[in-house]
């Protein structure tokens, strides 16, 4: 699994908001400054992020951006499929896509529908808090 430009972004945009939680808006640009992150690309991901209701902002001099909802409500796979859809991408898995020709006989149907599962359940369990307090040296 690779994860996009975009979802490495947007994670550890949410990581670095993550302890501000309830302290009102923090400006991006601390945010890209403290993560080595370019500025335009990060309110680029930003905006994604406030659209799909992970984050709120807050215009003006003061303002910036909180998380919507305490850390321990928002999982890393909320984050993921907020900026790049379902967490492992394959035309075999995917609802929208017609019936794949090989699928009745495809010996590895099975294994990517428990890759699927474990890594959604995985990643569904695991919360910003979690992923906050395990990174504190």
């Amino acid at each position: 699994m690779r994860l996009s430009a975009r979802e490495q972004t947007g994670l550890r945009a949410m990581i670095a908001l993550a302890p501000f939680y309830g302290e009102g808006p923090t400006a991006l640009s601390q945010v890209a400054l403290s993560q080595d992150l370019p500025l335009p690309y990060l309110e680029q991901v930003a905006a994604v992020l406030r659209r799909a209701g992970l984050l709120e902002s807050v215009r003006g001099a003061r303002g910036g951006y909180s998380l919507s909802r305490e850390p321990s409500q928002i999982s890393v796979r909320d984050v993921l499929e907020a900026l790049e859809g379902s967490v492992l991408s394959l035309d075999c898995l995917d609802p929208g896509i017609p019936e794949c020709e090989r699928e009745s006989g495809c010996p590895a149907r099975g294994v990517w529908l428990r890759v699927r599962d474990c890594l959604q359940d995985t990643l569904s369990e695991m919360t910003l808090a979690d992923v906050m307090l395990s990174s504190r040296p």
